[in-house]
């Protein structure tokens, strides 16, 4: 019981963690309306408080380059079964070359050329937007490396060990992991709620809603 107040003037708006979250408390903020803070109106204290957890990547999670070329893992092999080069050293990542292209962000190649080079050297590259490094330094500083001209090298299949056809373009790239997890995303329903007025399945992970059957998703059905 609460005492000292009528119980109908207040009530526990208390955040508690969502259902199925975990994670280790690493941060605690608190902001009052004493210390100036920016608070919505009708709020006199807030907390804040930050949950972090450590998650393996799995297959169906997000990843960028800094070129704008982000796509989801479709595959996670034993390093054993990953394509290796002439020396052994086996491949990280396999990116598909027909993102390129379209969308004209030729960038990302470069960087995996330049980073293959500043690995192979041990030095520090720094290229500015719109002043960076040109293709004809690129192809100098691969050749001063020891390393192909072409950036591209003979690679072998991890499960077969026979060489590809065609030599790949290999290096080192940053590579970033996006805060869009298939764990947090995946979502199905059988029956649940509905909306008043539509009468169709509410839309949404959060309101436990449908898949939206669109337009195209009904020509799929039709053309089957």
């Amino acid at each position: 019981a609460i005492f000292g107040e009528k119980a109908r003037e207040i009530r526990d708006t208390s955040l508690r963690v969502p259902h199925g979250e975990k994670g280790k408390v690493i941060g605690v903020k608190v902001f009052s309306r004493e210390n100036n803070d920016d608070l919505p109106p009708g709020v006199n204290q807030l907390v804040k408080i930050f949950i972090a957890q450590k998650r393996k990547i799995s297959e169906g999670d997000k990843i960028s380059g800094r070129h704008g070329n982000k796509g989801v893992i479709a595959k996670i092999l034993p390093e054993a079964d990953m394509p290796f080069m002439s020396d052994g050293t086996p491949i990280e990542i396999v990116l598909n070359p027909l993102g390129v292209p379209s969308r004209m962000n030729v960038g990302q190649v470069l960087e995996v050329h330049l980073g293959w080079v500043a690995k192979t050297l041990g030095i520090r590259v720094i290229t500015p937007i719109f002043n960076g490094a040109k293709e004809e330094e690129i192809e100098g500083a691969l050749t001063e490396a020891g390393l192909p001209k072409d950036g591209k090298t003979i690679l072998y299949d991890g499960r077969t060990g026979r060489p590809f056809d065609q030599k790949v373009t290999v290096g080192y790239s940053y590579i970033l992991k996006l805060a869009h997890l298939v764990a947090d995303k995946i979502h199905a329903r059988s029956t649940g709620p509905y909306s008043l007025v539509t009468q169709q399945p509410l839309g949404g992970k959060a309101q436990f809603g449908g898949q939206r059957f669109g337009e195209m998703e009904v020509w799929a059905l039709e053309g089957y």
